[in-house]
């Protein structure tokens, strides 16, 4: 079963915009953002890459690692490598960006290790390497920058009680909308449509964003 407190590495066949392999176990002491994309789904075109973007110029590369990771799961013909390339300098993408290894015929590996739904979607690590946040779906900056910060407060060791105690406050600052107004490109997730069999619950608020799945350190699973 995925365990959020000690998620799985990333799984790349390849990096994009990098020097080179980048790990969250090297990114530990950070906080991280992972934005999952394909190129050839509308929503992580306008909003999940471009936010991702944002993010790169609101916060220090010293405190927040934000990079991209590219799940093809469909249209794989559209795909390769080198069309994801071009169009991420067609579009002025410049963060490293993860090619998700493919798995046989099956999905691809980091989707398949983190139960993942669909695209655009939004990892969140805090600087203790656990996953503290799983949106699908468009979400708004002001949400995620706050999350962010609340992340921040935290050292590298900092104790449980004091995660769990910025959760709890993240919970009572932050409003949930009771509806969520369908629009055009709204960037509701884009679903691959599998059935993984886990026990995960995926509700229809989740699966647009708003509040997605929160791991925090006292979440029960």
């Amino acid at each position: 079963m995925f365990n959020p407190e000690r998620p799985p590495e990333i799984t790349a066949s390849r990096w994009l915009n990098s020097d080179g392999k980048r790990t969250l176990k090297a990114e530990r002491g950070k906080v991280v953002f992972v934005a999952v994309a394909q190129s050839t789904c509308p929503g992580s075109l306008k909003f999940g890459l471009p936010q991702a973007m944002r993010l790169t110029r609101a916060f220090s590369d010293k405190e927040v690692a934000v990079f991209g990771l590219h799940m093809a799961f469909e249209n794989l013909d559209a795909q390769t490598p080198e069309k994801v390339q071009a169009f991420l300098e067609e579009h002025g993408f410049t963060l490293p960006v993860a090619l998700d290894k493919p798995n046989g015929e099956g999905l691809p590996q980091t989707m398949t290790d983190y139960e993942l739904q669909g695209t655009p979607a939004i990892l969140l690590f805090d600087r203790q390497g656990r996953l503290r946040r799983h949106y699908l779906g468009a979400v708004d900056d002001l949400r995620v920058g706050a999350e962010i910060m609340a992340l921040l407060i935290e050292d590298k060791d900092s104790p449980r009680e004091m995660s769990i105690a910025l959760e709890r406050k993240l919970a009572a600052a932050l409003i949930n909308p009771d509806e969520h107004q369908h629009g055009d490109g709204c960037g509701c997730g884009h679903e691959h449509g599998h059935d993984h069999g886990h026990d995960h619950q995926h509700d229809h608020a989740a699966a647009h964003g708003e509040p997605g799945h929160v791991h925090g350190p006292d979440c029960k699973h």
